[in-house]
């Protein structure tokens, strides 16, 4: 059976209780929690960030940006319901269900990349968070500023030392107790979101409508090739934003208890939920124009500057538990189930997830000054598109090449017979899709004569990805013995 403990258990290099498949009995997960995990990737300071920055960047009226957020919604929820299907079927994180179109052992490359890409992301998600406790205790004891090092204050370091100590507690207890903070976090934030539209279309007057329709129109930024490309352009770097979670949406859909509310959760999460926080995001934006004539895109700075204590004490509190809501789910849970798969016979994910931490504390405290020197849309775009092959060959693999026979046993087994065993474990094939397909999707972020396919390189990356893997595998795979 697809969700019984596998015949290979005893091979170490390839099976531990982590990786192992989950029963239907231990899968606790509702539509409601699937919810939550997006609630808190949106809602979480980056994101807030990057919709209102895209309401600036592009040059395109407010509604039109609004409407290409929702857009890219409905898409990034069409992508994660056909990576999440095979771990809803056979209960296997994504390093597991990547050995089928891999091979055993390759599946640790594309697990290894998505992981140093969770743990940077980790690294700067913790950064914001940090900004939310900063605000917090300045707010509550007065505390500010200090001296700086590696351009952040004193107080700066403290406040990011918290919420690292934080994330690892919280990681600790478990999948159940990381699944209730989501489910109390997520609503929170929309409760201080809505109480701060208030707060601002209270100061700001009648006036903020008529800024909603023409505020952004003539930006300095306008993109070049025309307001449709534009819109095109915003709906890819959306749709980046979320490329690692799509990727390794099966790490999370595995403890639902069926796809239909898998389904379910993905569509009040992701076009339903993005609709609202963008509007938010819009209209908050808007109020900052007219309160202080300029257009702040950190929630925190404009929590601040309404000057309203006790606002101020619930949003750091609620931006915290958000950011770190997402951080958790999007970039310490699936790094740490990558990092065991390196070696699951000696690293467990709890051991993963402290290596994760470690790491991740380094790069986001000293890269913080590169994220800033490129731009939030350059950055999410460069790592979209770095990653978005993956995602190709995943689908195209497990929906065109094999049709969804796979076997679950076979995905941990050593055995030179085995259906995923291809050259000593390596799916040389895929590996090779892989890389024609991420350098051209880079390249279409930062080589100028690509300049034209900018903001689009996830959709090609996971398009050419796909395509190369379907053409080098020409449908002759090996059967799998079970499927």
């Amino acid at each position: 059976m697809a969700n019984s403990p596998s015949k290979h258990a005893n091979d170490g290099a390839l099976y531990n209780a982590d990786l192992a498949p989950l029963p239907a009995e231990k899968r606790k997960w509702g539509a409601f929690e699937i919810f939550n995990v997006w609630n808190n990737d949106i809602q979480s300071l980056f994101g807030y960030s990057l919709a209102a920055s895209l309401f600036i960047t592009y040059g395109l009226n407010g509604w039109a940006v609004f409407a290409a957020i929702v857009v890219a919604g409905f898409f990034v929820m069409f992508l994660v319901n056909l990576t999440g299907k095979p771990s809803v079927k056979h209960g296997v994180p994504y390093p597991v269900m990547a050995r089928v179109s891999m091979g055993v052992y390759g599946a640790r490359f594309p697990a290894l990349v998505r992981g140093i890409v969770a743990i940077f992301w980790y690294g700067v998600q913790t950064y914001f968070a940090s900004t939310a406790v900063a605000l917090l205790l300045n707010t509550t004891f007065g505390i500010t500023g200090g001296g700086e090092f590696l351009g952040m204050t004193a107080v700066g370091w403290l406040s990011y030392l918290i919420v690292c100590v934080f994330q690892v507690a919280l990681f600790m207890r478990g999948i159940d107790w990381v699944g209730k903070f989501l489910n109390w976090a997520g609503p929170l934030v929309y409760v201080v979101m809505i109480a701060l539209c208030i707060v601002i279309w209270w100061k700001a007057g009648n006036g903020i409508f008529s800024a909603l329709g023409t505020i952004f129109e003539g930006s300095e930024a306008t993109d070049p090739r025309g307001s449709v490309a534009a819109f095109f352009a915003i709906v890819g770097t959306m749709i980046a934003y979320f490329a690692a979670v799509v990727i390794n949406f099966g790490d999370f859909s595995r403890f639902v208890k069926s796809e239909k509310a898998m389904k379910t959760g993905n569509f009040w999460g992701l076009p339903v939920s993005m609709a609202f926080f963008s509007f938010i995001a819009l209209f908050v934006t808007a109020g900052t124009v007219v309160l202080f004539g300029e257009k702040l895109v950190n929630p925190a700075d404009i929590v601040e500057r309404v000057d309203n204590v006790l606002l101020t004490l619930i949003a750091a509190v609620t931006f915290f538990a958000a950011t770190v809501g997402i951080n958790l789910v999007a970039n310490f849970i699936p790094p740490a189930y990558d990092i065991a798969n390196l070696n699951p016979e000696k690293i467990s994910a709890r051991m993963g997830g402290v290596i994760t931490a470690v790491i991740a504390f380094f790069i986001g405290a000293l890269w913080m000054p590169v994220i800033s020197n490129i731009g939030i849309t350059g950055f999410v775009d460069t790592l979209g598109a770095f990653l978005a092959p993956l995602y190709g060959i995943l689908v195209a693999d497990y929906y065109f090449v094999r049709r969804g026979a796979v076997s679950v046993d076979d995905m941990f087994s050593s055995d030179p017979e085995g259906a995923y065993f291809y050259g000593n474990g390596w799916n040389q094939k895929a590996l090779i899709a892989f890389v024609l397909a991420a350098v051209f999707s880079v390249a279409t972020v930062w080589v100028p004569a690509l300049s034209q396919l900018s903001g689009y390189g996830w959709v090609i990356g996971a398009i050419l990805g796909g395509a190369l893997h379907t053409g080098l595998m020409n449908n002759k795979v090996p059967s799998p013995k079970t499927a």
